[in-house]
């Protein structure tokens, strides 16, 4: 009786999805479990989205469809939080507008919540048309934050279902400021309250990977996207160097990470490859790295004049 009263928020940010949204939409409406509201907040779409919403209300009074007010930062975290503030769920889901869920998953989830859960999770499918899997995305390990951390585990925005006694004792929900790696800050800062976490063997959530997804962006070398990677990475480092927790190996993967994109910059020929080239020298040189910025310093170098040695930069 307990699961079946639990009422659920889905708070699913979008903009411009007119032409995808509907599957994601149609895959709440199916659920089991039937005691839901669902919430979308628009970033200021100019497409048919607004005339597909009103549809799906007149159809069913659990979709509501707000615009995101005109004094919040745009961005899908400010319309996360927004709908997070509107919402009235023992339960949130955050969700994007292109991924689907299994019409059991709200049961499911409830199922793992009888513990007294904080946060339950299940593995996701990752595909890129209905039916046709690519792959599963890990969601847990023995060593959560550090895997989590150096992307060894991930269960992104919409695979984690938290509880909303958890979440109101937080003092921050999502960073306005990131765009990529939004949502691995946010489950991070989660994780470091030690939250009481079930994890759940079947994947209910379904991630959709398409050409406008944020692992594409990142591949067109997407410099906004890039730049917010760096400063989501480096706001964790500080947070745990304050909490006194060994960073060294995270600082590696961070340099690493500088390095990936400056070779992606070098071979594309990108025009924000001068950018990277001086991003991961002051990366080195902020960690006291100096040879290993004496080699970056002079393979680029090589690089740019005779195109090609790139593979030295690892």
């Amino acid at each position: 009786m307990l699961k079946e009263m639990s009422f659920i928020s889905i708070i699913i940010p979008t903009f411009n999805r007119a032409h995808i949204i509907c599957e994601t939409l149609d895959s709440i409406m199916v659920q089991t479990h039937k005691n839901w509201e669902c919430i979308v907040i628009d970033d200021g779409s100019t497409d048919e989205t607004a005339t597909i919403l009103n549809g799906y209300i007149k159809k069913d009074n659990r979709f509501q469809y707000y615009k995101r007010p005109s004094h919040r930062r745009k961005g899908a975290n400010s319309c996360r939080n927004y709908g997070f503030e509107i919402s009235n769920g023992d339960y949130i889901q955050w969700f994007d507008s292109d991924d689907l869920l299994e019409n059991d998953a709200f049961e499911n989830y409830l199922k793992g919540s009888l513990n007294g859960a904080d946060l339950i999770v299940a593995p996701i499918k990752v595909f890129r048309k209905k039916l046709d899997f690519i792959s599963e995305i890990k969601v847990f390990s023995n060593n959560l934050i550090e895997d989590y951390l150096l992307g060894e585990v991930s269960f992104l925005t919409g695979a984690a279902f938290w509880n909303r006694k958890f979440l109101n004792k937080q003092k921050e929900m999502f960073d306005e400021t990131l765009g990529n790696l939004d949502d691995w800050d946010f489950n991070l800062r989660m994780l470091y309250q030690n939250p009481n976490i079930e994890v759940l063997k079947m994947p209910l959530m379904l991630y959709r990977v398409h050409e406008n997804s944020l692992s594409n962006e990142l591949e067109r070398l997407n410099l906004e996207e890039i730049k917010s990677e760096f400063k989501a990475r480096e706001k964790h480092k500080e947070i745990l160097r304050k909490q006194g927790v060994q960073v060294n190996k995270f600082t590696e993967f961070i340099t690493s990470r500088h390095k990936v994109f400056l070779r992606m910059a070098l071979v594309s020929k990108s025009k924000i490859k001068y950018y990277l080239f001086k991003e991961t020298l002051k990366n080195q040189i902020k960690n006291l790295k100096f040879f290993s910025c004496f080699k970056t310093f002079i393979f680029t170098s090589f690089y740019l004049v005779f195109n090609k040695g790139y593979k030295y930069l690892k």
